[in-house]
C-alpha cells in the first residue's frame, strides 16, 4: 500500500518496505528522459545514525562492495549518494518474498520440496561463487565476504528468480581492519570463526549458507536458542544431527553435502562454493531432482494463493457483496517540467469531493493516494460511476500540474454487514490488491487502467482500448485495458 508519497532527490518514494538496524528501504520511483520510468528501491541511512561515521562507513562499504557485483543473482545498486546530508542507495527492486517469509507461509504444504531446496541453494551458490572470486581492475583478490547469508537476505521473485542481498556487514580486503574487529550479523546463521572473531573467508558463507539448506530440508532451526549466548554456544560446538533422522527421504549423499558445509572447521568444509555448486549439480541429475526457476515461480504463486484462500475460507461467514474499486496516486511530474499548481493534500481534497459527490467511500487517505469502493447495488451501474469518477479524477490532477496512476477493479467481496469492511488481510486480496497492481503499472502510461471484466461491461460507454497481456504473479497473465 502506498504511504504518503515523497520527493528525495531525484526519486519519488512510494512506500516503506522495511526498517532494520542501520537503514529503511522504499519502493521508489524513478524518472528520465522522455517519459522514462522505473521502479527500484531506495535504502537510506536512519535519521538517527546519520552522524555516526562508523554506520556511514559500512553503509558506503556496503554500495562499494554491492557494485562490483553485477551477476543475476545478485540484488544489484545502481548509485550511491546523498541529499540533505542523508546517505542512500538506489538498488534493484525484487518483487516476490525472501525465503524466511516462504519457508513460513509454505509450512501448512508440509515439507519443502527437496528439488526446489537444492535449486535456491544452487542459485545462491553461483552468487556467493561470483563474489567470492571477484577481483578488482588490477586483478588483486577482493576477498568478499558476504558475513549474513540467512532466509531473510534470500530473495525470491514471482518470476522463480533468486537473488541475494543486503552487504551492509560484509568484509572485503580493502576495508579498514577496525570494521573486520567488530562482529555483526544474525548468531544463529554465524560460522563458529565468526562468532569468535576469527579472519573469514568464503568458508564462512559455506556454513552459513549450509544452515539454511539443513533448516529448508528439516523444517527445524539448526542453532537457535532461547538466549544468544546459548544460541553462540550451540555455534561454536557446532554439533550437526543427522538431516536423515528429521526427514528419511534426505539421501545419503545429500546428507554428506549438508555435514560436508557445516564442518566445525573451515578445513573440512567445501574450499569454494563453485565446489559445493558442482557436488549438488551432480547430485541432482543422479536422484532425478528437478528444480526450475518456473517451478519455483509455480510453487511460489501456489503458497500465496494458498494462503489467500484459507484468508477467504476464514471470512466465509461475512456476506459477499459486489465491489468497484479505484486505487489511485499523483505524482510529480519531471523536473524539466513546470511545478504543480496545487499541494497533494489540497489535490487529495478535490479528489475527495468528486468520489462524495458520486456515492463512493473513501476507504483509504493520504496526500496524493486514495482507496476509493463503491460498495453494492448493480454492478454495471458501479462501475460506470467509477470510471467516470476516475476520468474526472484525471482530469482535476492534470489541471493541478501531476500525473494520475489509477486502476479500476471490478469484483466481489465478503463484507461485515455493520463495519461494511472485509475481514483481515483485505489489502491484499481479489480486487483491492489488483486496483493498486493496475495503479502502479498504469503510471508508465498515463492512462487507467480497467480489468476486462470492466472492460466488456463498459466498451459501449467510454473509450476503451485493450492494452494488451500483462504477466502477474509470474505465469499467470491477464488482459488489461486503458480508458479514455
Amino acid at each position: 500500500m502506498s504511504s504518503t508519497p515523497q520527493q528525495f532527490g531525484d526519486y519519488h518514494l512510494l512506500e516503506k518496505i522495511a526498517t532494520g538496524g542501520m537503514a529503511e528501504v522504499y519502493r521508489a520511483r524513478a524518472y528520465g528522459l522522455a517519459g522514462f520510468e522505473k521502479i527500484l528501491v531506495i535504502k537510506k541511512v536512519l535519521p538517527s545514525l546519520a552522524t555516526d561515521e562508523e554506520f556511514i562507513r559500512l553503509f558506503i562499504d556496503e554500495a562499494k562492495i554491492a557494485v562490483r557485483l553485477h551477476h543475476v543473482n545478485i540484488v544489484q545498486v545502481f548509485e550511491l549518494d546523498e541529499v540533505n546530508g542523508q546517505y542512500y542507495m538506489a538498488q534493484e527492486y525484487v518483487h516476490g518474498l525472501d525465503l524466511a517469509r516462504l519457508v513460513s507461509r509454505a509450512k501448512n504444504r508440509g515439507q519443502f520440496p527437496i528439488p526446489l531446496a537444492l535449486y535456491v541453494i544452487c542459485e545462491v551458490l553461483k552468487a556467493l561463487s561470483f563474489a567470492h572470486e571477484r577481483r578488482d581492475d588490477d586483478g588483486r583478490a577482493l576477498r568478499i565476504v558476504h558475513c549474513d547469508i540467512s532466509p531473510q537476505n534470500v530473495l525470491v521473485s514471482y518470476a522463480g528468480e533468486v537473488k541475494i542481498t543486503d552487504f551492509g556487514i560484509s568484509r572485503a580486503a580493502f576495508q579498514a581492519k577496525s570494521l573486520h574487529d567488530v562482529i555483526r550479523g544474525k548468531y544463529a546463521y554465524m560460522s563458529p570463526e565468526q562468532v569468535d572473531g576469527k579472519a573469514l573467508d568464503g568458508r564462512s558463507d559455506i556454513f552459513s549458507l549450509g544452515i539454511v539448506l539443513f533448516e529448508l530440508l528439516t523444517g527445524r532451526r539448526l542453532f537457535k536458542a532461547k538466549t544468544r549466548d546459548e544460541t553462540i554456544a550451540r555455534v561454536r560446538r557446532a554439533e550437526v544431527p543427522s538431516p536423515r533422522g528429521y526427514r528419511p527421504d534426505v539421501s545419503a549423499d545429500l546428507e554428506h553435502i549438508i555435514l560436508k558445509s557445516l564442518a566445525a572447521r573451515p578445513e573440512g568444509r567445501y574450499a569454494t562454493a563453485a565446489q559445493m555448486l558442482e557436488d549438488i549439480g551432480v547430485l541432482m541429475v543422479r536422484e532425478g531432482h528437478r528444480g526450475t526457476n518456473n517451478d519455483l515461480s509455480a510453487f511460489v504463486r501456489s503458497v500465496v494463493e494458498d494462503e489467500r484462500a484459507r484468508t477467504q475460507r476464514r471470512q466465509g461467514q461475512l456476506e459477499p457483496s459486489s465491489v468497484v474499486v479505484v486505487a489511485c496516486e499523483a505524482f510529480p511530474p519531471p523536473r524539466t517540467l513546470s511545478a504543480p499548481r496545487k499541494s497533494l493534500a489540497q489535490l487529495s481534497q478535490e479528489w475527495a469531493g468528486l468520489v462524495s459527490e458520486s456515492g463512493g467511500e473513501v476507504w483509504e487517505q493520504s496526500d496524493g493516494t486514495m482507496l476509493v469502493c463503491w460498495v453494492g447495488g448493480e454492478l454495471r451501474e458501479s462501475l460506470s460511476t467509477a470510471v467516470n469518477v476516475t476520468l474526472a479524477m484525471k482530469h482535476a490532477t492534470q489541471r493541478s500540474g501531476y500525473r494520475l496512476s489509477a486502476g479500476v477493479a471490478p469484483g466481489v467481496a465478503r463484507l461485515d454487514p455493520v463495519s461494511r469492511r472485509p475481514g483481515e488481510g483485505w489489502e491484499l486480496a481479489g480486487p483491492f490488491y489488483l486496483a493498486r497492481w493496475m495503479m502502479n503499472l498504469s503510471a508508465h502510461r498515463g492512462r487507467p487502467l480497467l480489468t476486462e471484466v470492466g472492460a466488456r461491461q463498459m466498451e459501449k460507454e467510454h473509450g476503451v482500448a485493450v492494452l494488451g497481456r500483462i504477466s502477474i504473479l509470474g505465469n499467470r497473465y491477464i488482459n488489461l485495458y486503458e480508458i479514455g
